[in-house]
């Protein structure tokens, strides 16, 4: 839920706080008050375009600020805490969107600063903005789809996702055969180089780190009288003479001895020295034991030498035609070989993936019908729904149906499928196309509802079909700027009733020049217009009982001045106050069993 917005800079607004609750919250105020950057305001918070234009005349930048109700474990404090983003003290998330005068934009969430695309999945999890603009995506066959799908909810969802996944390996390996098939030169010459690159690596075997072990070996060997002089040089020194001549020690020889003199010493500090000569006496002893283990080992054998000469030249062989050293090589020859594996042109491998593909295309169809007809069972069910809603909006001749057609696949289409003996565009979500139709009145043709309905006709589908789809939305905040364009009277009140509704089971904020539908909302919110000859601005305030009866006065017609205009507009409170009291009217769709 939407706690709070602050604006700063936006439009006519210089700065605003619309402290927000639950329920149903109208904003209103004077043509170019600025009630539609308040929407703007909510846009930007979703990741919306940002345009410098949008920033107040003499502002350096224009700033929205939302605080959100996101508990611990919400979908939309996930989304904050993948990003870095924390909470404050009583659990409610900051968002924040910045757009400078040069038109550059900055967002940050929960106190870090994070792309603008982050704000887009937090708003898809938190808020859902209809305006004029969602009226034209709505008319739009992949929205419409959209929409009966998420009446649908599961019925649809559980096989979509498995036809989803099921397509993924089916154009997959269609695609193989297809290049396998056009290919089969061009991948039967690169077959042959991967083989023979193959035997020459396979005829000399290296093994990991062969390269680098040959390498000290050589200059080891190659070396050895240098080695052995230094190694018994080291031997002398540590381990004295081999014959035991007591005039040359070495270190280890002075080392017993001191500890033999200090062991001998009555002065208790000097023996307790002794142990630690003891402890060098025995490292150097290991040493001196490793040093001649050393010297047993080297030996001049220039036929190993040459052995290992022979082996590196083999090795370089390799590591100029394939990679850098041994170990890459053995890596290009492990790719190679899987390379090869999707290289068989053989009349038996090609074989084997046109039948997994048929395989893969009897199941695909089966689930694509699967998804067909549930939405057909769906369709059915939500055309009646919202014709139920158009009835109470002031259309009750009119009627809505979803027509769930088959998309038939054009020539030479990639992902064309037989479904039940018809051609159809296998498509990521299924074989379908869904219109949404309006018939006007009885015995009138069903047309396209863009066709078919008018400015004021397609707020009012739009309006039921939320209405109906409310349950099954997850997203706790509703906006709604100028859904009920093209309405008025009797129409009117119904709208503000339907509003109404949605806002027992969500949050709903709506921009609003009627009256009639000012008169349903829980609180609301005006936004004044001043000016001072210089500059026009724009503020926002919550008004009380006394003040809403002015307001909505005003709305009608100007009568804000007049006994008559109050009277009605306390009429309007009084008869929408009454209609809330009643008990709500929840419509949820009945999963299958």
């Amino acid at each position: 839920m939407l706690a709070e917005m602050r604006i700063n800079g936006l439009g006519v607004i210089d700065e605003a706080t619309l402290e927000l609750d639950p329920g149903f919250t109208v904003v209103t105020g004077e043509t170019g008050a600025g009630k539609t950057m308040v929407v703007t305001g909510l846009h930007l918070l979703g990741g919306g375009r940002a345009e410098a234009s949008r920033v107040r005349t003499g502002a350096d930048k224009a700033v929205v600020e939302g605080r959100f109700q996101a508990p611990a474990g919400s979908p939309a404090a996930k989304v904050a805490e993948e990003v870095g983003g924390e909470a404050d003290d009583d659990g409610s998330l900051i968002a924040i969107r910045t757009v400078g005068s040069d038109g550059r934009s900055r967002a940050h969430v929960g106190g870090r600063s994070v792309p603008v695309g982050v704000l887009s999945e937090l708003a898809e999890q938190l808020i859902a903005v209809h305006g004029q603009n969602d009226q034209l995506r709505l008319m739009r066959p992949t929205e419409q789809r959209a929409v009966l799908d998420r009446f649908a909810g599961d019925d649809v969802a559980e096989p979509l996702r498995e036809y989803q996944r099921i397509r993924t390996e089916w154009l997959k390996v269609a695609t193989e055969l297809r290049e396998r098939t056009e290919r089969s030169r061009e991948l039967a010459r690169e077959a042959d180089l991967l083989r023979h690159g193959l035997s020459e690596i396979d005829a000399v075997d290296p093994k990991p780190g062969e390269d680098a072990e040959l390498h000290d070996e050589a200059r080891r060997l190659a070396d050895a009288d240098q080695l052995r002089e230094a190694a018994q040089g080291a031997q002398f020194a540590v381990s004295g003479s081999l014959e035991g001549d007591p005039d040359n020690p070495g270190a280890l020889g002075l080392i017993s001895e001191a500890a033999r003199r200090l062991a001998a010493s009555e002065d208790p500090k000097l023996r307790e020295m002794e142990p630690r000569l003891v402890e060098a006496a025995t490292l150097l002893a290991d040493v001196g034991a490793e040093i001649s283990g050393y010297l047993d080992h080297l030996e001049a054998d220039p036929g190993r030498l040459e052995q290992v000469l022979q082996r590196q030249a083999e090795l370089k062989a390799l590591t100029r035609k394939y990679a850098a050293d041994v170990d890459g090589v053995i890596e290009w020859a492990n790719e190679a070989r899987a390379r090869l594996d999707g290289l068989d042109t053989s009349e038996e491998a090609l074989t084997a993936l046109a039948a997994r593909r048929d395989e893969l295309a009897v199941e695909l169809a089966a689930l694509a019908e699967q998804v067909t007809a549930a939405r057909v069972e769906a369709a059915a069910e939500l055309g009646k729904a919202v014709t139920e809603e158009l009835d109470g909006l002031a259309m009750p001749h009119a009627s809505v149906e979803l027509a769930v057609k088959p998309r038939h696949a054009e020539a030479g289409d990639p992902q064309a499928l037989n479904v039940g003996r018809s051609i159809l565009h296998a498509g990521s979500s299924g074989v379908d196309e869904v219109e949404l139709r309006l018939i006007s009145h009885p015995g009138a043709p069903a047309l396209p509802v863009h066709k078919g309905a008018s400015g004021g006709e397609l707020s009012r589908v739009m309006l039921a079909l939320e209405v109906v789809l409310s349950h099954s939305d997850p997203v706790p905040t509703l906006v709604f700027d100028e859904v009920d364009a093209g309405v008025g009277g009797r129409a009117a009140v119904e709208v503000g009733r339907r509003l109404a509704r949605l806002a027992r089971s969500h949050q709903v904020i709506v921009v609003t020049h009627l009256p009639q539908v000012a008169a349903f909302a829980d609180r609301h919110l005006v936004v004044d217009k001043s000016a001072d000859g210089t500059f026009t601005r724009s503020a926002v305030r919550k008004l009380d009982e006394t003040q809403r009866v002015v307001e909505l006065a005003r709305m009608l017609a100007g009568m804000d001045s007049t006994d008559t205009g109050r009277a009605h507009a306390e009429e309007l409170l009084a008869a929408a106050k009454a209609d809330k009291s009643a008990a709500p009217v929840v419509r949820r769709r009945k999963k299958k069993a």
